[in-house]
């Protein structure tokens, strides 16, 4: 309990320092490349429609894997279930009026992903062994030496800790259907071990096979369920609008909830969806062999909008519904009941097919990419060693309370977003040069 009591401290002490150096960086950024959103919509379909220019020198590397692998290995730890429980989560903290947060965050960082990829591709080198080593470890070098090191330390333990956020959320569902929480941390250890022991072209292979069906198998049974009532729809939008200043939370409401409890709530789950403004999801981009560095950041850059439309359609569901109100403790579950009340016989069924494939998919993108943070300060030796940590932590999360793991998972995000945050604002400043696109 004294362990919890001092991450609430800290928590307490970081939450509105790093949630203002959240925002502000993306919109800062938003504005230095002149709403890069919107003005490289035409280079983003031609990238999907024409490909992406390979660089000859870079194919072959020993752990190079093309640009739309590296996208598709980033999104299997940005799509996820974060993008289903996270959005809930705000909500019941922030009310209503976090989900706009959220969503407005994931506008705006979308230019702070951009910026994470294009500088990660620049700076990226290659080991002896062959490893391309890249990411925030390598560009935060050109800042600081001892900045670059804090990341890389503590990006070991937040990958870890995201794990265990996925079997412990997944594991808190599958209980309701009669399975021993100890049973979901074993299958998703092992299954770690296995896939992470065939490296990042196995991961990138397995990837780039499982997002687009559990996407799609989400959204199209999440709009049979939004589109049944209209009438409830429109509240529920109306609400999120009416709520952005004025928060009435469920949860949130017995732990004061304010204006800036909801920008907070909106802010940190949209961080830890996306993982814009951390910059974990940089380090799979960074083994891209694409040609020109501002195309792989165009491609991450418009993956926030797969991250945006989820988010919604997830924040939606638990308004239209109502599920929100009848809960006073925050818990993961709020999307289970929604399938469960709505669609007891065949939606239960597609969201536990849907969800399992979104943790499976993230614990192993997130063991791959603390992997490569560890191998910067190993020379990719010892990596098996932590496999075999993230595997014991992924286990143990299945187990542990909800509260408690998502406590410790807020102030790992914190302690690794904002000496990354404030490492853009100086390189972008430094060397803008880098950003052309």
């Amino acid at each position: 309990m004294a362990f919890l009591a001092l991450i609430d401290r800290l928590n307490l002490a970081l939450e509105m320092p790093a949630t203002a150096i959240f925002f502000l960086t993306a919109i800062f950024l938003t504005v230095k490349l002149n709403f890069i959103q919107l003005r490289s919509f035409r280079r983003f379909i031609k990238l999907i429609t024409k490909g992406v220019s390979a660089d000859k020198n870079g194919q072959g590397r020993l752990e190079t894997i093309t640009p739309f692998q590296a996208l598709f290995t980033a999104m299997s730890t940005t799509i996820g279930v974060g993008n289903v429980v996270g959005p809930s989560l705000a909500i019941l903290a922030g009310g209503p009026g976090a989900l706009f947060w959220l969503t407005c965050y994931i506008f705006f960082a979308s230019a702070t992903k951009y910026a994470e990829v294009v500088f990660a591709l620049e700076t990226r080198t290659e080991d002896r062994d062959g490893y391309i080593v890249g990411g925030p470890t390598q560009y935060l070098k050109l800042v600081s030496p001892v900045i670059a090191a804090w990341y890389g330390i503590v990006t070991t333990f937040l990958f870890a800790s995201w794990s265990s956020v996925q079997s412990n959320t997944l594991a808190e569902i599958l209980w309701q259907e009669g399975l021993p929480a100890w049973l979901t941390g074993a299958a998703l250890a092992g299954l770690v071990m296995f896939v992470l022991l065939g490296g990042a072209k196995r991961v990138g292979s397995l990837a780039s096979k499982l997002v687009p069906i559990m996407f799609v198998l989400y959204v199209l049974f999440s709009a049979l369920i939004l589109f049944h009532d209209l009438g409830a729809l429109r509240e529920a939008v109306k609400l999120i609008f009416t709520d952005i200043f004025s928060p009435a939370a469920a949860a949130g409401g017995f732990l004061g909830a304010s204006i800036f409890q909801a920008i907070k709530a909106g802010t940190y789950q949209a961080a830890y969806i996306s993982e814009a403004g951390v910059g974990t999801s940089s380090i799979p981009h960074a083994i891209s062999d694409a040609k020109r560095p501002s195309d792989q950041g165009i491609l991450a850059l418009y993956s926030m909008a797969a991250d945006g439309l989820l988010c919604i359609i997830s924040g939606l569901l638990v308004l239209v519904t109502g599920v929100w109100k009848s809960n006073c403790e925050m818990t993961t579950k709020l999307i289970y009941e929604v399938f469960k009340m709505h669609s007891p016989l065949v939606g239960k069924w597609i969201l536990l097919a849907s969800v399992s494939m979104f943790v499976i998919t993230t614990v192993i993108g997130n063991g791959f990419n603390g992997a490569q943070s560890f191998g910067s300060f190993t020379r990719h030796r010892w990596s098996r060693f932590y496999f075999v940590f993230v595997s014991i932590v992924t286990f143990f999360g299945a187990i542990s309370p909800v509260p408690a793991v998502w406590k410790v998972m807020s102030l790992l995000l914190a302690l690794v977003a904002i000496p990354n945050l404030l490492g853009l604002l100086i390189l972008t400043l430094r060397r803008p040069h880098m950003l052309d696109n």
